[in-house]
């Protein structure tokens, strides 16, 4: 195992490394040779440093004669034998840290870290890292198995760190880890980098991902960070802030923020002021610090465009998207930022959507209660009955979720059950909406389900099955059928989706579409703000002591209590703007009838009550009135900062139940004044066709809006005179009455007449196939669904338009 050049220095400076080296010093420090050497130069700090090469590794045990004696440890070790295996680690790290204690060694170190000490100055502190590296597997991974030293000083304790750290090569998770792998623990060797310690033990540190790690989503930086040391967070023990970037409107220039999250950060690790290797402590993490992000909006795109960078720099390389996973530390002394680390992702990559799911089920059961189906999949679980939202704390992750209804509050529960059942509600309630948007089969409108489903039975949900959503007794088998993306066809009509919240807007966002057709702006204000506009605008009218304390709480940290709404709403339109672009998102405006907004935190203070609040102020009337005029303002000012700070002009606004033309034109002006000018930055402004008034009138609003969206529910609602949330009459509310059709086919003929856009953002299409044909018969431009229905419909309307070019061609 003695090499040709054993005669050469160990000691491989960064300078002089680069990604092509792996086999010599590891991807590690090869990797922190290419950025220092070729990315320095382009404004990426990168702390000097060398790495100790493998073979030294492989000499010193070659010369010591320990080769033989590791193998009498090693072969034929047995995993499952935990005593035995700490044993013969625990002898094995003993072999290579006296086979590496050589003069030669102590020698080599010592005058290289002479050289740090020119540079740094006297008894600089440096960070002792791992690299592994496999003489035939030059490319593997061995991410988190070796030790590493922080915070060492001097020649001895440098010395002293580097042999511990040559010796980690068989830490029993390492040995493990080779054992699972299938490596030969013998053709794998340590090389040590051994880089300036960057003071973020007085700063903060994290770590980078260049894409998004839940949904593989490639068009963002996702930075997470934390103050102190970055052990803790690579270890799990805090929880860091979170920051989003978007890559595309970043390259073009736009320089902001797009989402971030407030961390906990527990803890903090420094260094424990004493002399020895590895000598760091934790501290509790100041009150006041927790409630600060650790990074400013400035350091945030630093790091983006560092790591923007990193990632072309290795793309091109490799000659394909090469996504990054990125340590960053903030210097605590000096304030700048560093990159100490940095390496190909190879996990969350590789879960783009290449193909899609179809649910089928196979079994049959004991029908325990039906109503409406909401989603197209099938999911089991144990029966949760929950009555109150009391009861909301008992509830468990994969548990199905059995109601009387659901409410906003109810939504951190919604998102953990693998299903939903209401007694009440249809497929506009709150509770279907919701369970559209997380991807969760819904059953709602099923009567008797509190009292016909027993608490821990075991049940299945099907929403497979058409429009008839069914609660079998036991868990009944399905399938799930698998639709390559390649075998989806594409329709020429265009299929967008419809979409509320911003934690789905990644992965949504990688099914097919043509963008967004209805993004609801009042889900954000209740899942993300919870308050009401106006008590951030005049929080002198609140009169709960309790309110007030609330919004105290959540905006503690903002200059002006209505910048958190400013900021919350921004992102979180940002966001779904974010993952569609360039594809257009069409935002509408907030659609709160009064005793929804009375629900919000203060806003019992500024809400009239109403009797029919469905019928009452809500929609375009209240964005000019006296009452709400400063809340929309706050609104406009979040969707300029979108299109113009964040840089997405993809963005496009939707006026809500707009009754006449006069209030139209005002709700116009009113947006100008704020910023939001019509056809300025390619600004388009359609509104909802949902009021009877909207088609009689289309050609005269066709001359104020840029484009019109049917809301099929109010539509329909409006014209057969239904309330659809009266359980008396709600089985009359169909969409395919024929007065309810013609009432389409005038709106899709008048805005085509017009020269406008035409689309529909209810679900009618999805829901029944006769509708999709009908409209594509018509001309409508674009059906938007919710993600659940998307696939289905684009089926649909694929055959459908197939069937009208038949008839057209015959």
């Amino acid at each position: 195992m003695r090499s040709e050049s054993a005669g050469d220095g160990y000691v491989r400076w960064f300078r002089d490394l680069r990604n092509s080296d792996v086999p010599i010093v590891g991807g590690k420090n090869a990797s922190l040779g290419e950025m220092y050497s070729q990315l320095s130069a382009q404004g990426i700090r990168v702390p000097n440093g060398f790495a100790l090469s493998a073979q030294a590794y492989r000499d010193a045990l070659f010369e010591a004669g320990a080769w033989s004696r590791l193998h009498q440890l090693l072969d034929g070790t047995d995993k499952s034998d935990v005593e035995g295996l700490a044993k013969r680690g625990a002898e094995a790290r003993q072999v290579v840290y006296e086979a590496t204690g050589t003069r030669r060694l102590r020698d080599e170190i010592g005058a290289a870290y002479a050289e740090l000490e020119k540079q740094y100055g006297p008894d600089v502190a440096v960070a002792v890292r791992s690299s592994a590296t496999a003489e035939d597997l030059p490319n593997a991974s061995f991410a988190g198995q070796h030790e590493s030293f922080l915070h060492v000083r001097g020649k001895k304790d440098l010395f002293e760190a580097c042999r511990r750290c040559f010796a980690s090569i068989f830490t029993d998770r390492a040995i493990v880890y080779r054992i699972d792998n299938g490596f030969d623990h013998f053709k794998v060797a340590l090389s040590v980098g051994v880089m300036k310690m960057i003071r973020s033990d007085l700063g903060a540190s994290g770590v980078i991902f260049t894409l998004d790690t839940e949904s593989g989503f490639r068009d963002v930086v996702f930075i997470t960070g934390t103050y102190g040391l970055g052990e803790n967070l690579v270890q799990g023990r805090v929880d860091p802030d979170e920051f989003y970037v978007h890559k595309p409107t970043f390259r073009k220039g736009a320089r902001a923020v797009l989402r971030r999250t407030l961390g906990a950060k527990q803890m903090r690790m420094v260094y424990a002021h004493r002399r020895g290797v590895g000598s760091t402590r934790n501290t509790p993490t100041s009150a006041p610090d927790r409630a600060r992000f650790c990074l400013q909006d400035s350091e945030v795109l630093t790091l983006a465009g560092y790591a923007i960078q990193i990632e072309d720099h290795y793309s091109r390389a490799a000659g394909h998207p090469m996504p990054m996973d990125i340590e960053w530390a903030k210097d605590g002394k000096d304030g700048f930022l560093y990159i100490v680390q940095a390496r190909p992702e190879t996990a969350a990559s590789r879960r783009a959507p290449e193909v899609f799911d179809s649910f089928t089920l196979k079994g049959t059961g004991q029908v325990l209660v039906s109503g409406r189906a909401v989603g197209e999949k099938i999911a089991t679980g144990t029966v949760r009955v929950v009555s109150e939202r009391q009861s909301l704390s008992s509830f468990l992750p994969g548990e199905v979720l059995v109601a009387d209804t659901t409410t906003p509050d109810w939504e951190p529960v919604m998102k953990s059950a693998a299903a939903i059942v209401t007694n009440r509600g249809g497929r506009t309630c709150h509770a279907a909406i919701v369970a559209r948007e997380l991807g969760v089969p819904a059953v709602v409108g099923a009567a008797g389900a509190t009292e016909e489903l027993q608490a821990g039975a075991q049940v299945t949900v099907s929403c497979a099955e058409g429009d008839i959503g069914t609660v079998y007794a036991g868990k009944l088998a399905f399938e799930i059928t698998k639709i390559p993306r390649g075998e989806l066809p594409r329709p020429r009509t265009q299929i967008m989706v419809n979409l509320a919240d911003p934690d789905l807007a990644f992965k949504t966002a990688m099914l097919p579409n043509d963008g967004v057709g209805l993004a609801r702006m009042e889900f954000i204000v209740t899942d993300h703000i919870g308050v009401h506009p106006m008590a951030l605008v005049m929080p002198d009218k609140i009169k709960s002591t309790k309110a007030t304390a609330t919004i105290a709480r959540l905006t503690r940290g903002y200059a002006h209590p209505a910048d958190f709404f400013l900021q919350k709403l921004s992102e979180g339109i940002g966001t779904i703007a974010a993952a569609f672009y360039p594809k257009p998102v069409i935002v509408r405006l907030s659609d709160f009838k009064t005793n929804e907004y009375a629900k919000l935190i203060g806003g019992v203070d500024f809400e009239p009550k109403e009797d029919n609040p469905m019928l009452g102020f809500r929609g375009a009337s209240r964005y000019t009135h006296p009452a709400y005029a400063a809340g929309f303002a706050l609104e406009c000012a979040a969707l300029r900062r979108v299109r113009e700070d964040m840089g997405l002009n993809n963005l496009y606004v939707m006026v809500p139940f707009c009754r006449r033309l006069e209030e139209g034109r005002k709700v116009i002006d009113a947006m100008s004044t704020h910023g939001l000018k019509q056809g300025e930055n390619g600004l388009e402004i359609y509104v909802m066709c949902e009021i009877p008034n909207n088609v009689i009138q289309i050609d005269a609003f066709a001359t104020l809006f840029d484009g019109f969206s049917i809301g099929s529910n109010d539509l329909t609602q409006l014209t057969l005179g239904v309330d659809r949330d009266s359980e008396i009459v709600a089985f009359d509310f169909d969409e395919r009455d024929p007065g309810m059709l013609e009432m389409l086919r005038l709106a899709v003929s008048g805005a085509r007449r017009n020269r406008s856009h035409v689309g529909i953002c209810g679900e009618a299409p999805a829901n029944y196939p006769e509708i999709a044909r009908f409209l594509v018969q018509q001309g409508i431009d674009s059906i938007s669904v919710n993600p659940s229905s998307l696939l289905r419909t684009i089926t649909l309307v694929h055959e459908a338009e197939q069937r009208e070019s038949a008839s057209a061609s015959s």
